[in-house]
């Protein structure tokens, strides 16, 4: 019953990372929040998870070219620099703190999306 659980987890959450849209947040909240995993085993799936279905949905945006290769090198470039400190820190972080974290993240996120107003919004006005 698990491996269905996951495997329908997967499917929802593999919609949402084609669409660009946070498929893998998503699935760290049902991890955590529905499963009762342990945030940092959340990561560290989380993380295996994003590799293959984030190289999925890459083909079809680099064949749109949809891709703007100016931006994603530096941003890949910091972006793993940072990432290695931050995944060390996650490891030394309380459990409880991380999670409380995450939550506060998401919380931020959310009420941007429903209240804040988006560059590409302003500049159509």
């Amino acid at each position: 019953m698990s491996a269905l659980l996951a495997g329908v987890a997967g499917l929802v959450c593999g919609v949402f990372s084609g669409l660009g849209i946070g498929g893998g947040t998503l699935l760290m909240v049902w991890m955590t929040a529905v499963m009762g995993m342990e945030q940092r085993m959340a990561q560290g799936i989380n993380l295996l998870y994003f590799l293959p279905t984030a190289a999925c949905a890459l083909v079809f945006h680099i064949k749109n070219r949809l891709i703007r290769w100016r931006v994603v090198i530096p941003a890949a470039i910091t972006g793993c620099l940072t990432a290695a400190g931050a995944a060390f820190l996650a490891t030394a972080i309380d459990a409880t703190l991380l999670r409380k974290l995450f939550g506060g993240f998401l919380l931020l996120v959310g009420l941007n999306e429903i209240f804040g107003g988006h560059a590409r919004d302003k500049k159509d006005k």
